[in-house]
């Protein structure tokens, strides 16, 4: 044994198997204290205190504990800044080493700097692993020994290098009688925390490590179906783990490896969505000026955005008059969730039909979904505004209607989230602007009175955006008009 006490820092990894930093510490370690700290310094950002991420860590923290204190362990659970908490912690349990999985946001960076650095003045080891990525910091390069920007070229040869070592699990079991035996303590409440409960119990989301795998199983058995279900939110197609990966309920390791393993063509394309979460991670890493704001692409850092703040409160609220829009911003606001063709519909809208800056949506992404990612919600949005790496190109816009048509066609989804178009039948629904005053009237909505009006026609503000574009391109160099061109 390396050390005689360790302490294991949970953070985006809530599970007690195929953990890396857990399997480290319990190997190397005569006795493995685990800690979770409930952050203020991130908590206390949060605009509500009705947070249903707060609340899904919280259940999954419960759940880690029980584990814990079934192995005769039990997990510590602290309110307050873990900078100060952490070291504070390791004093107090003679801590000779701490353990922990990287976080790769730039926050996290220069906050595990600072709790390295106390640790080291008390002689106290700080020791951090892969656990969140499959492929992490510059273990998939460019021939030239760089950072990818295009992600086809990084996804062949993050392919070409995957193979059984890099999915393998970590065997906590075989060391988990290596836990300290502490006596159980209580688990602060959310409310002594200051958070209330949410609408989560309702929205049928199992939180913790048992959901992630309920989840998981679920989808095993429909990933075959992927590729052809994956784009149409009113059919059971994506695998709704985007949250338990975000915390780490799950292990990118299994998943991953059942998804190789599986060779079909839903698994592939899946395969490629968890390769797509590694690529915007490594953006983030390399690139974290994006964090605070910077696009990409310096080219359109400063696109003057006419930003009018009601279209965006329309955006926010639903009300843009275009169903499929309105749908995608009204099951954000009720669940924390959002289908992922309706991510792209959504950015698109905002920023290409109503002009809005894409900072603003990203923002509102932030504080809304459950799911919420920096790397990869920075990197959707900086996508569909064509700011970022490998992005939509700017004179390719989404056609808010078509979207709906292509996507929803029976309007299933419309309606679940758009009661006021209930009655429209298939082909109404998407456009019900066009429908006849007195065909309106027998159906029971007025447009304009029982659901708005469209806030903007889409033929003329693409032409604005192809024009905002266009002039904020760095060489001005004009677009062929072949290529204008809409989704």
């Amino acid at each position: 044994m390396q050390y005689q006490n360790s302490l294991v820092w949970f953070r985006r990894d809530l599970r007690d198997f195929d953990h890396a930093a857990l399997y480290h510490a319990l190997k190397s370690s005569q006795a493995v204290y685990c800690a979770f700290i409930f952050d203020t310094e991130i908590l206390d950002k949060l605009t509500s205190k009705a947070d249903r991420r707060v609340e899904f860590i919280w259940e999954s923290v419960h759940e880690l504990k029980a584990a814990l204190q079934a192995h005769g362990g039990d997990l510590i659970v602290q309110h307050g800044s873990a900078r100060e908490l952490i070291p504070a912690l390791a004093l107090h349990l003679n801590i000779h080493a701490v353990f922990t999985n990287r976080d790769y946001e730039p926050n996290a960076v220069a906050r595990d700097a600072e709790v390295t650095a106390q640790l080291a003045n008390n002689n106290i080891d700080f020791h951090d692993f892969k656990d969140h990525v499959i492929f992490e910091k510059d273990e998939v390069l460019s021939l030239s020994n760089k950072p990818y920007s295009v992600f086809t070229p990084y996804k062949n040869a993050h392919l070409k290098k995957l193979d059984d070592f890099y999915l393998k699990p970590y065997p906590v079991d075989s060391y988990i009688q290596n836990l300290a035996k502490i006596m159980p303590t209580d688990l602060i409440s959310l409310e002594r925390m200051g958070f209330a409960r949410t609408n989560l119990a309702e929205m049928h989301l199992p939180t913790g490590m048992s959901g992630g795998k309920q989840l998981f199983e679920d989808f095993e058995n429909r990933m075959d179906r992927y590729k052809d279900a994956r784009d149409f939110p009113a059919v059971k197609g994506v695998s709704y783990l985007s949250v338990h990966l975000r915390f780490g309920t799950v292990s990118i390791r299994h998943l991953a490896r059942t998804a190789w393993n599986m060779s079909s063509r839903g698994a592939e394309t899946w395969l490629n969505e968890l390769i797509w979460r590694d690529f915007y991670v490594q953006i983030l890493y390399h690139n974290p000026q994006v964090a605070i704001g910077k696009a990409y692409k310096a080219d359109f850092e400063n696109i003057p955005f006419p930003n009018d703040e009601k279209l965006f409160r329309a955006w926010c609220d639903g009300k843009t008059g275009y169903p499929l829009v309105d749908a995608a911003m009204r099951q954000i606001n009720s669940t924390g969730f959002m289908h992922n063709r309706l991510r792209m519909v959504a950015a698109s809208f905002l920023v290409k039909d109503l002009l809005i800056d894409w900072r603003w949506g990203e923002r509102y992404f932030a504080e809304k979904l459950i799911d919420f990612d920096l790397s990869a919600n920075n990197g959707g949005w900086q996508w569909a505004a064509s700011t970022g790496c490998d992005a939509q190109p700017w004179f390719r816009i989404f056609n808010p209607v078509t979207q709906s048509e292509r996507f929803d066609a029976s309007g299933k989804f419309i309606r679940k989230y758009v009661p006021e178009l209930v009655t429209c039948d298939q082909k109404e629904i998407h456009a019900p602007w066009q429908i006849p005053p007195l065909r309106q009237q027998s159906l029971g909505v007025i447009i304009g009175k029982d659901y708005p009006a469209p806030v903007v026609d889409h033929a003329i503000q693409r032409g604005l955006a192809l024009s905002l574009y266009k002039n904020s391109v760095a060489n001005k160099t004009d677009v062929n008009p072949n290529q204008a061109q809409e989704a």
